[in-house]
């Protein structure tokens, strides 16, 4: 019987050895990206400290769209952008988290761009 790949466990994959070569510091932490089918969701992390350094989802009360679409995306990407430079944050380096730069992935960088962070 021939088994299917689960894309997940491909996504990890991929996750994982990209892991390997972009870590978050104090000066240049890691936005990190997870998406789902209806929420999508952004962190700032500092990976030597090993804190998260702020956050931004669509499942909070004051999000006013959807998660699963590109304008929530790039929303949340804005979000993320402003709590980062309220913390002094100004350049961080992007993990896609395994997911194609593509769509909603793409929408919130460039959200995060709009927002003034660079990458």
């Amino acid at each position: 019987m021939v088994k299917k790949p689960s894309r997940n466990d491909a996504r990890l994959h991929r996750h994982k050895r990209v892991r390997g070569k972009v870590t978050g510091t104090a000066d240049r932490p890691r936005l990190n990206v997870f998406r789902s089918a209806t929420n999508i969701y952004a962190q700032v992390i500092d990976d030597v400290a090993g804190k998260t350094l702020c956050a931004a989802s669509s499942l909070e009360k004051d999000f006013s769209g959807k998660g699963g679409n590109k304008e929530g995306a790039r929303e949340i990407g804005k979000l993320i952008a402003k709590r980062a430079q309220d913390k002094g944050i100004t350049t961080v380096v992007f993990d896609r988290g395994g997911y194609i730069f593509h769509g909603r992935v793409k929408e919130l960088a460039d959200g995060a761009r709009e927002g003034g962070l660079n990458f």
